[in-house]
């Protein structure tokens, strides 16, 4: 299975470590340069609590993210590689990403679809979040081998 391709212009949902101004945000990667933060959004999933850091799954919880909408695509490799995404092997990545419709605070489809990074390990004994709103204030630096 491969990667949804990505052009100038894309928009893409982050949801937690990669929100504008959360703790854990990966310092090695210029996102205010690469893209621009647009607005807050919503989406369906189930979000857990992986030990500092968030990851979703297909779920009904209206979750909260941002969306950014990338102006530079050679970000992305770096992107791919904070997620621990592994492209052309979906069994090996620990999250992928995937395209998801973007919804509004009532949780109605805005017509948008945005990119999401989806976790793809065991989920058995993490925590869900809720409310599905991950705080700025909670991450720490992710590292493969945390999860």
């Amino acid at each position: 299975m491969s990667l949804p391709s990505v052009s100038k212009g894309d928009a893409f949902i982050f949801y937690g470590l990669l929100k504008q101004g959360a703790a854990g945000m990966p310092g090695h990667i210029d996102l205010e340069t690469a893209g621009t933060f647009e607005h807050p959004c919503r989406f369906r999933a189930k979000m857990y609590d992986l030990g500092g850091f968030p990851g979703v799954v297909a779920g009904d919880t209206l979750c909260h993210g941002v969306i950014w909408r990338i102006k530079d695509v050679s970000v992305l490799a770096e992107l791919d590689d904070f997620e621990d995404v592994v492209p052309g092997n979906r069994e090996r990545s620990v999250y992928w990403r995937d395209t998801w419709p973007v919804r509004d605070d009532m949780g109605t489809a805005t017509g948008e679809t945005a990119q999401i990074y989806v976790y793809r390990a065991s989920l058995e004994d993490w925590p869900r979040v809720a409310d599905g709103n991950w705080p700025l204030g909670k991450g720490r630096s992710r590292k493969m081998g945390d999860v």
